[in-house]
Formats: structure tokens, sequence, C-alpha cells
């Protein structure tokens, strides 16, 4: 197997300690590196190295559900937005990692398909990403959020 960009993110001290935001048996929550295009996109990560769903050991599948719903509340509580789009492609790393993106009504950019853009946007530079100073203070809320949940 070739180096896993994700993987290597799971096993890098440094972009655990700027990402990461809860890691159990089967899953890492985590917020999108810098530069991230919200803030508040967050990554639910598979821990083992498996493609999607479709490779997910019968405990992986069980849990599944409650991980997403759990991530996405998450997702809705630290920015305040109205939805959250669960999505995942798997082209640039063939390793799970769910998409969890703040969606609010009154941003057009981030409606529908349009987030693709954004995220463009942002990788040319026509966009500014998230300050990264925000992206670090949201992950440590979330860290707290879940730490007096559990």
């Amino acid at each position: 197997m070739e180096k896993c960009a994700i993987c290597l993110l799971h096993a890098d001290p440094a972009a655990r300690e700027l990402y990461e935001i809860q890691r159990s048996e089967h899953w890492v929550l985590r917020h999108h590196p810098n530069p991230a295009p919200l803030p508040g996109w967050l990554l639910l990560d598979s821990l083992r190295h498996c493609s999607g769903p479709v490779d997910f050991s019968e405990a992986e599948a069980s849990d599944w559900g409650r991980a997403v719903r759990d991530a996405s509340g998450l997702v809705k509580q630290i920015t305040g937005c109205e939805r959250v789009y669960a999505i995942a492609f798997g082209e640039g790393a063939q390793h799970l990692h769910l998409h969890l993106i703040p969606r609010h009504l009154d941003d057009t950019a981030s409606k529908a398909w349009a987030v693709a853009d954004l995220y463009r946007a942002m990788d040319r530079g026509d966009r500014a990403a998230a300050d990264p100073a925000a992206v670090g203070s949201l992950v440590q809320r979330c860290r707290s959020l879940i730490s007096a949940q559990g």
C-alpha cells in the first residue's frame, strides 16, 4: 500500500494536536487542516485504513450512524449552522474521510454543490481560507464540549 495521507495524519503528533477533536475505537473526528474552506468543516475518518462503508467491519457498521449523528450535531453546535452536509468522495485518499460541512442558509456560497466551488475558490486563492486561529479555537471548543459531555 502506498503511504496514505489520512493514515499519516492520524499518526502525526503535530496534526493531532492542531486538528484532532476526538478519537474512539473506530473513528477520528478532526477539523479540516489549514487551509480550511470554512471554520467548522470537520472530517470523520475511519481509524482503520478502509476505503468506505463497503469495507466496514461489523463493529464499524454498527457504530457508524451514531458517530455521524454525534459529529454532525457537534458541527451544528459549534457553528450555529442550520444544516450539515455529509460528503465522502475518497479520491484524494483511499481512506474513508467524511466531510461534515456547515451549511448556513443565508450564505449562498455553501448551498448544495456550490460548496465545491467554495473549496475550489479557496484552493485557487480567490477566496480567503478560514482563519487558522479561528480553526484552533473551534478545535479547543469542540474538545471542551466533548469532555463536558462525557
